[in-house]
Formats: C-alpha cells, structure tokens, sequence
C-alpha cells in the first residue's frame, strides 16, 4: 500500500493548481519521500500532459475558446490564435509540470475511493492502492460525456458520435446530420459541419441567445454566485448555458446567416434511417451528432455516499459539506480554468488548515 497525506486525482488545470499549492505550503513528493508527514502525489488518467485538452476535436483553435486562465505562478507564452487548442494547451501544461517538478503519476485510472483505517481514505487505482488523510478530486467531465436514450436508437443504421469523437467536420461531408444539443458546443458544431454537410438542429427546449450584451466579468460573477448557491444547497448543478443563455458569437452567427440555427423541437424516437420528429414527420438523416454535454466524473467517489436524495453534492467553498476529508474542484462553480485556479488554493489552505486540528500534521 501506498501512502501520501493528500492524493490529488486529475492532473488537468485543477488538479496542477492543487499540486503547486500543496507544494508551496510544504508538502513533498510521496513519490520521492513516501515516509514524510507532509506529502502528496496526484493520480492523472492522461498518458501525457494536457487533460481533456489532449482530446479536444483538431478544428478547435487557440482564437475559438472561450480563454484559457493562466495557470498560477507561470504566465502562457504568446500564442497562435490559428494552433489547435488540442496542441497549444498540452504544451503549456507540459511546461508548467517541468518547472514546478510536481509527483504526477500518469496514466493511473483510480476506480474507488473508499473508507480506509484510522480515518484516513484508501485510493483504490489501477496501479496500486494509495494510503491518504484527504483527497482533492479534480476529475472534470470529459470522460463521463451526457449519452441520452431514444426509443429505437440501437436500430439506427448510420453514424452515431457524441462530441467526446468529434473530430473534423469533414467525417460527416456530405451527409444529413442530426445534431442534438442546445449548448456552446452544439452551435460550434453546427457552424462546422453545416459548412460541409445538411444539418438539421434538436434541442429539448428553446434555445436562448443573449441579446442584451455580455459582459465576461459582471456575467462571470454572476453566473459564479448562482451556481455557488446551488451547490451550497445541495442541487444538482446544470450545464454552464442554463444559467448563462447563449451569445452571438462569430461562430454562431455565421451559423445563423446560413440558416443552421433553425431550431427543431426534440424527435421522439430513432429509427433505422432517420428520426421521428415531435409532430409524427420523418427526417431522414445518415448520422447524428450528440451534443448533449458532460457531467463530473465522480462515479469513484460512489463508496463514500456523497450525494444527497437530489442527486445534488452539497459543498462548503470546495469541500464536501460534513466531508473535509474530500475536497472537489473542477466542480460546480469551479468548472472555469480561473475557477480551477482559485478552487486549488481554497482547498489546499482548508484541508492544511483540517490536517494541522486533527492532528495530522504537526507543522
């Protein structure tokens, strides 16, 4: 068995923002120092540097998302507008990794966290069981993608993809595309592929785009506080479109002058050729596109019981109300890279703060 006083599990932006706070404040590698009082190793599923970044689809470019906050204590270097974001942030990451000499153990997928012996926790992985006092999962969403269920779905003789296989919009050239969502995704992917192919746009509800302007700081603000407040009380959180509302991008206007923004209600069923739309019509489409988001991947978070009769996970800040062993960031609120950043220090000065009361740390 393995033993760290704190497991970080996710090396993305989180989970590095945890790792250069837990090594500002004195912990060591317990990959380096497994004997020390005051140490710490984070448990990352990538093969290499870059979270779900790695992952992203190749059209995806430096000019196109939404801004990538800088990681703390180490500037990004000036970027291309025109790189793929899939190579521009892993190489940032990497960097950052190399100058703060953090103990990132990659790949190690963890399966179970569960209660372990003298009430510490026991990080079960596919590498080995670690030993630890308090975990800080920053496991983000990418590798739990939101998959919904239709009658007939498993009849349908085309392509099926979720945005998690997006790659280019050239795989879907000239075909007759289905593409379900009502997200920033959703109208990113319109803007692409109805370039190339037919597209016709599902949403369960009407789609609703800001015509008021946006402010990113007064919005950011406000959408941070309400979803701060949702978590506090326990409520399952929603994509960052339901509490934001869409905006006219470049992206989504030039998708709209084409007349790929022409919203259908959602079909009620999937059959071999096409789908069944809401007023009883056959579409036939040759594949579909499902852009239905992501939630956090916390199903290894299972064995302690985390959740509430709501579904929802109540914090306080970035711990688990009741739970200071466990510390979530990445998560609700923090789901923004600025957001990441500040939810790592948050939770490295409260589990430092437990740790030292509980008497497990002893300076």
């Amino acid at each position: 068995m393995n033993a760290a006083t704190v497991v970080v599990i996710g090396g993305g932006q989180s989970g590095l923002s945890a790792g250069y706070h837990l090594k500002r404040r004195g912990f060591a590698s317990a990959v380096d120092d497994p004997s020390g009082e005051r140490t710490f190793v984070v448990l990352d599923a990538s093969p290499a540097p870059g979270g779900a970044w790695r992952e992203r689809w190749e059209s995806l470019r430096m000019a196109t998302v939404n801004g990538i906050f800088d990681l703390p204590g180490f500037p990004q270097p000036p970027q291309d507008p025109a790189e793929p974001s899939r190579t521009a942030v892993p190489r940032y990451f990497s960097s950052f990794e190399d100058a703060t000499g953090l103990p990132i153990l990659r790949p190690v997928r963890v399966t179970a966290v569960r209660e372990g012996t003298g009430g510490g926790l026991t990080v079960e992985s596919d590498r080995g069981d670690w030993a630890t006092s308090a975990i800080i999962n920053a496991t983000g969403t990418w590798t739990n993608p939101v998959r919904p269920i239709y009658p007939g779905q498993d009849t349908f003789t085309g392509v099926q993809a979720h945005t998690r296989d997006y790659v280019s919009a050239q795989q879907f050239a000239g075909m007759r595309v289905a593409v379900v969502g009502g997200g920033i995704s959703a109208v990113q992917l319109l803007d692409e592929i109805s370039r190339v192919a037919k597209t016709y746009w599902y949403t369960r509800r009407e789609p609703v785009f800001r015509d008021d302007g946006f402010e990113p700081e007064t919005a950011g603000r406000d959408t941070i506080a309400t979803v701060t407040a949702d978590v506090e009380a326990g409520r399952p959180t929603g994509s960052v479109v339901s509490y934001t509302g869409l905006i006219w991008t470049p992206y989504a206007l030039a998708a709209r002058r084409r007349g790929a923004l022409e919203r259908r209600p959602m079909f009620t069923a999937v059959e071999p050729c096409g789908v069944r739309e809401a007023d009883g019509s056959r579409t036939t489409v040759d594949a579909i596109l499902w852009a239905t988001g992501f939630q956090a991947a916390i199903d290894h978070l299972a064995p302690l019981h985390l959740r509430n009769s709501r579904g929802g996970i109540r914090l306080t800040g970035t711990q688990v109300a009741g739970e200071p062993r466990v510390h979530l960031i990445g998560f609700g609120p923090s789901q923004s890279t600025v957001g990441a950043n500040r939810a790592g220090r948050a939770a490295v000065h409260a589990i430092t703060r437990h740790l030292t009361t509980a008497g497990a740390l002893t300076h």
